[in-house]
């Protein structure tokens, strides 16, 4: 028996060994191996996205080589400051060709806006309302930047003041500001174009 039972002994002990190795060798492998593509899929995805912010990098350069380009075209409407007076001679110019009756203008001190400054003035018309909107549109279309704003409507039958000649039907009385955007200097401009 005692040969019986080294052989059981024996055989119970090779069978464990498998079972051993597996528990001790080959789990704790796999799970090393696990662990390891773990680690790979996450390096290579943190490559990927290094790869995309590369090509994102390409991107933006032309986006911003176009926001230059903006710029430059934005600089090119401003006047220098010696200008403003040809411009505002311009639009009275429009708003005489609509029949609007520049009642006042008054100019307020220049306000710095960045790196230019804006020129705002107090404006007063009155004429048909056909003629104040023909007047918005063209000021619209201008090549310089200008703005508006402060806007106040009012309908009226007569002119102001010693005129009082009587208006056609949907004149206005409109009061806003405007403001006239330019350089003091054009070097200014060659200066914020570098």
């Amino acid at each position: 028996m005692n040969s019986i039972l080294r052989q059981l002994i024996f055989l119970a002990v090779l069978s464990g060994v498998p079972v051993l190795a597996w528990h001790f060798v080959f789990t704790p492998q796999n799970d090393r191996i696990e662990s390891i593509h773990a680690d790979m899929h996450a390096r290579q995805s943190k490559i990927d996205s290094i790869d995309q912010l590369a090509a994102s990098a390409n991107d933006m350069n032309d986006v911003l080589e176009a926001g230059l380009r903006g710029i430059e075209l934005i600089e090119s409407k401003l006047p220098v400051e010696q200008d403003v007076e040809s411009i505002l001679e311009h639009i009275w110019s429009i708003a005489r060709q609509h029949q609007l009756v520049v009642k006042s203008v008054k100019s307020e001190l220049p306000v710095p806006a960045m790196v230019y400054m804006e020129q705002p003035l107090a404006v007063e018309l009155e004429g048909p309302f056909t003629g104040f909107y023909a007047f918005l549109r063209e000021l619209e279309s201008l090549p310089r930047i200008t703005r508006m704003f402060n806007l106040k409507l009012q309908h009226i039958d007569t002119l102001s003041g010693p005129l009082k000649h009587a208006l056609p039907p949907g004149s206005v009385h409109a009061q806003f500001l405007l403001s006239i955007y330019f350089t003091t200097h054009q070097s200014d401009l060659e200066l914020t174009a570098r």
